[in-house]
Parts: C-alpha cells; sequence; structure tokens
C-alpha cells in the first residue's frame, strides 16, 4: 500500500524543506516538495493534503510499567490530588462502587503536594475503604500505605524491614504486599490475566493516541509476575505497536527465550526513590539528616551481573537514582572492564535507568564504556527547582540532578521515557521539559530531546535503523495538529535567532515555551501499520 502525505511539515535531517512524503508497504520511499509529489499521487492508495500539518517520526517510550499504566487509567488514580483529604474522598468514592471483599490497589499519591505533609494511615484507610485490603503506591513506586486489612493478610509483614505501625511499607514490607498482591492474581488464573490484558491494552491504547510507536516495558518480580510479559507483547502485538520487554532479575536468562525479553536491566534496583527517601546518598538526607537512603547493590555484584550478561551478549541494566548508588554502579562497571575488556561492554550497549545524581566521574566511566542513560525529563519538570521535593530532600543538591547536558556533552546515549504510571504519558511534555530544565546549565534543545525521545530509544534498544523518517527508514510516524509555530528551539536566544531562518536548513518542531499548546496527535502508523486515527481529521 502506497500512502503519500502532501502540503504539510516532514520533520527529517534528509530533507529540513520536505513538505511531502510517501510510504510503501511500511517503508519511507520518498521525501521532497509538493512539485515533486506530483509523481507519486496517481499510483498512491491514499493521498492526503496535510493542510500545513506536521509529520515526525513516532516517539518511543523508553520506560513503561504498561499493566500498571493501564490499571492507573481504568481504577484509582490519585494524581493530582491536593490534599491528603482529597485523597481519602477519592478512595472512598471507588470503594463504593465495589464488593465488600474487593481488594483496592490504587497509585500515585504524593504527600509533598499536600498541606498535612504526611501520608495516609492504615486507620484512615480503613475508614475510606469500609474495611478493605487496601494497598496505595506512593507516585515514585517504592513506598506504598495499606490498610489494616491487608496488613493482615500478608504474612510476616509486621516483622519485615520497612513497616511502619502507621501502615507505611518500603523496602522490603513494600515487597511483600507486591508479591502477596501477585499471588493473589496468580491464583486467579485466567480471570486475573484477562484484567491484566485489558489494562495493557488500554495503556497501549493511549501510548498510540499520543503518538508513541514503540515502547519499553519495565518487568521485574517486585513490579509483577513474569507471565504479565506475554500479556504486554499481546496487547502491543494486538494494536500494532512495537514492544521491547525486560525483565530486572539478575541469572535468569532462561527468560530471554521463555518471554522475549532482550535485556536482564530495567528495574534492576540498585537503589529507591528520592520522594520515598530510599534512594542511597553519599550525604544524608536534608529532611532526615540521620538517614542516606539504601543501597541494594554492591560493586561486586553489579560487575557479577554485568559480566555474565556481557559475556552472552544480553543488555545489562539498573534502577540507580542516588549518587551513592551511581558510584557503585560505576564502580562494578570498571570491575567488569577488568574481567571482560571495555570493548565488549561497548558492543553490548548496556542500559541504565533514571541515573538522577551522577557525578561527572560516573558520567565519564559510563561514556566510556558506552552505556545509554534511560531518563526520565518530567522528573526535573514535576519535582526540580528550588522549591519543590528534590530540593525539600537533598537541598541545593537538586541543581546537579537529571543532568541531560552534562550527560549529552560527555557522549552518553539518552533516550526518554515517562515511567508510567509514575509521570503521565506525554511526549512532549517531556520534550519542553528537557529543553526548559530548572537548572539552565542542563538544557539541551528542543531537537535533540525530541532525538532522545524518538531516535535515542530505538539506540537504547540495539535498534540503529529506525527513529527517522528518511528513505528505505520504516514508516513509523505520527501526525500532529500544532496550534504553535514551528521553530529551531535552543535554550540559548542567540543561536534560535538565526537558526530559525529557513536557509540555515534544520528541521523545525513547535515551539514548546512557557505557556504554548503541546501538539495534538491525529495519526500514529508503525512499520506503516496505522494503529492510532483521529476520527474524521483526514476528511
Amino acid at each position: 500500500m502506497r500512502t503519500l502525505l502532501t502540503n504539510g511539515s516532514v520533520y527529517s535531517p534528509a530533507d529540513p524543506h520536505a513538505t511531502a512524503i510517501a510510504f510503501d508497504d511500511g517503508v519511507v520511499t520518498w521525501l521532497g516538495d509538493d512539485t515533486s509529489a506530483t509523481s507519486y499521487a496517481d499510483g498512491a492508495d491514499e493521498v492526503i493534503d496535510l493542510d500545513g500539518k506536521l509529520v515526525t517520526p513516532a516517539f518511543v517510550d523508553a520506560h513503561v510499567h504498561t499493566i500498571g499504566t493501564g490499571l492507573l487509567l481504568n481504577g484509582l488514580d490519585l494524581t493530582g490530588t491536593r490534599t491528603l483529604t482529597e485523597a481519602l474522598d477519592r478512595l472512598a468514592a471507588h470503594a463504593a462502587d465495589l464488593p465488600a471483599d474487593a481488594v483496592i490497589e490504587g497509585s500515585n499519591w504524593d504527600e509533598t503536594r499536600w498541606p498535612e505533609h504526611r501520608p495516609p494511615t492504615a486507620a484512615e484507610l480503613d475508614r475510606a475503604a469500609g474495611g478493605r485490603p487496601v494497598y496505595l503506591s506512593r507516585v515514585d513506586g517504592h513506598s506504598g500505605v495499606v490498610s489494616s486489612a491487608l496488613i493482615a493478610a500478608v504474612p510476616g509483614l509486621t516483622s519485615r524491614e520497612g513497616y511502619a505501625e502507621t501502615g507505611r511499607v518500603e523496602r522490603a514490607a513494600n515487597h511483600a504486599v507486591r508479591d502477596a498482591l501477585s499471588d493473589d492474581l496468580a491464583a486467579a488464573g485466567s480471570a486475573a490475566q484477562t484484567r491484566a490484558l485489558e489494562n495493557a491494552r488500554t495503556a497501549v491504547r493511549a501510548m498510540a493516541s499520543r503518538g508513541i510507536g514503540a515502547f519499553h516495558e519495565m518487568a521485574a518480580p517486585h513490579i509483577g509476575p513474569r507471565w504479565e510479559l506475554s500479556v504486554v507483547r499481546q496487547a502491543a502485538e494486538e494494536l500494532g505497536l512495537h514492544s521491547t520487554l525486560y525483565w530486572g532479575e539478575p541469572g535468569v536468562f532462561e527468560v530471554l527465550d521463555e518471554y522475549g525479553v532482550i535485556g536482564l536491566a530495567g528495574d534492576l534496583n540498585a537503589d529507591g526513590a528520592l520522594g520515598s527517601r530510599t534512594a542511597a546518598l553519599r550525604e544524608a538526607y536534608a529532611d532526615q539528616t540521620d538517614h542516606r537512603g539504601h543501597a541494594y547493590l554492591t560493586p561486586e555484584q553489579i560487575a557479577e551481573h554485568v559480566i555474565a550478561c556481557t559475556e552472552r551478549d544480553v543488555q545489562a541494566g539498573f534502577h540507580c537514582i542516588g549518587d551513592q548508588a551511581l558510584d557503585n554502579i560505576a564502580r562494578g562497571f570498571e570491575l567488569a572492564a577488568e574481567k571482560v575488556g571495555a570493548q565488549a561492554l561497548v558492543a553490548v550497549r548496556h542500559r541504565l535507568e533514571h541515573v538522577e545524581m551522577p557525578s561527572p566521574e560516573a558520567i565519564a566511566t559510563f561514556a566510556r564504556y558506552g552505556v545509554a542513560a534511560s531518563v526520565q525529563p518530567m522528573f526535573d519538570g514535576l519535582w526540580g527547582g528550588p522549591n519543590d521535593m528534590y530540593a525539600e530532600r537533598v537541598g541545593d543538591r537538586w541543581q546537579a540532578m537529571n543532568p541531560f547536558a552534562s550527560l549529552a556533552r560527555a557522549g552518553v546515549v539518552l533516550a526518554f521515557g515517562s515511567d508510567a504510571p509514575v509521570t503521565e504519558l506525554g511526549p512532549w511534555e517531556a520534550v519542553r521539559a528537557a529543553a526548559f530544565h530548572h537548572n539552565p546549565d542542563e538544557r539541551i534543545t528542543v531537537r535533540a530531546a525530541f532525538q532522545a525521545h524518538t531516535r535515542g530509544g530505538w539506540r537504547a534498544a540495539g535498534i540503529d535503523d529506525a527513529g527517522v523518517l528518511a528513505p528505505n527508514m520504516p514508516a513509523t510516524y505520527a501526525i500532529w495538529q500544532s496550534e504553535a509555530d514551528l521553530v529551531v528551539q535552543t535554550p540559548d536566544q542567540r543561536v534560535a535567532a538565526w537558526s530559525t531562518d529557513p536557509r540555515a536548513g534544520v528541521p523545525v518542531l513547535p515551539d514548546l515555551s512557557e505557556g504554548s499548546p503541546v501538539p495534538t496527535c491525529l495519526r500514529t502508523a508503525v512499520g506503516g501499520r496505522i494503529v492510532y486515527d483521529s476520527e474524521g481529521w483526514s476528511q
């Protein structure tokens, strides 16, 4: 099938001035201007006048928890609650429609946004949910709160590390609750898998509607059972999105063939998260001065995993946020290089998730060994700056967090993602957050941020022939309605002033400055297959 799009703006380094593009059987066959496009129109099965609309490569979300994202979209979402009372009211309204024996799961509460500045207690959950078992995960996923009924249902929970009498759980206690809920799902058999599949389908449809054509699933034992990998792949294949599966557990190489996993990476936790104060820090937390978080892996354990994966030509990777955890990761790679050699590490393309507080020395180590950084710009967008959660947790150290420019200057491949359901699926919002980082020294251009959210995601998965619209490349694209002007936008206006001149030959993207609306997705296609079409847009 041949599709021809004309009279638009095509984002392509192959032809920065292209206004038309043709796709044949899932491959880009031509791009150029409208005058030349007339020779393609006669044999085309579909010809669309874009009327000035923008065509770009589809986005890649390099860090997603698919079933959790669908569960949030379909269930109890505490995102945006402004007070503890509002969160409890939302729980009560949700519980009112459920059977008396229902187990309630919800997520994305953030006590730093509430005037009470504390999590709910078990007693408060009991009252709001009518005594039902309740687990509410904090926005970062590394701690939560549980009701009395759920405490009683999880054997040995009260003696687990990280359990508090208030009902707050972290570390081993949090994992025990998640494991118990996963066991309940497994016992439910096909009904549980049906629910999981519907949640996965919801998430995949949401991605497609936002111009996301590919995603990386970050599964791990503390997040869900292995069978969920098959569910995620099925949902992606049904709609037509490209999925790349990771499993965060060392030594279990059997999952590669059994589930189509490409790496033992992703949420293999080297530490926790700043919001839950479980990220491993060199120095104490600013708001808890006797506490430095928790490092879950030693440099030697990290090296052992990297070596084992490298020898099998399998990607290794870790979840790493705090500076101490990242120091441990860097040392682990150095130890691995002593055993297998630097070139062997570079060849496998290992990856790290989050990379929020790396030192210059750690960044140099990651660049030297070809390690990609899978990062989430909305973390800074939501919690960065001098007056938000990061500053509350670590003081002035927030300024060196999420150092996109420092990583890019060192030559580290950046791949952007959402960590959904931790932050919402929103690729343009992520691009804007990277370009307008709270620390001006860590801003990158919109063009560089866009590349990190498209081609960077493919590269982080070891795929080099995707993520750009050029002849002989896959027809994986999105069409956008942009109310904002198309410009070349950089953090430095001296550069922007000349680069917006059409003679500069730089492809343009929507103006993402503060207050500008983000583009609306009209169509998403993956390998030529349309996976999302907004009703009536092309009529």
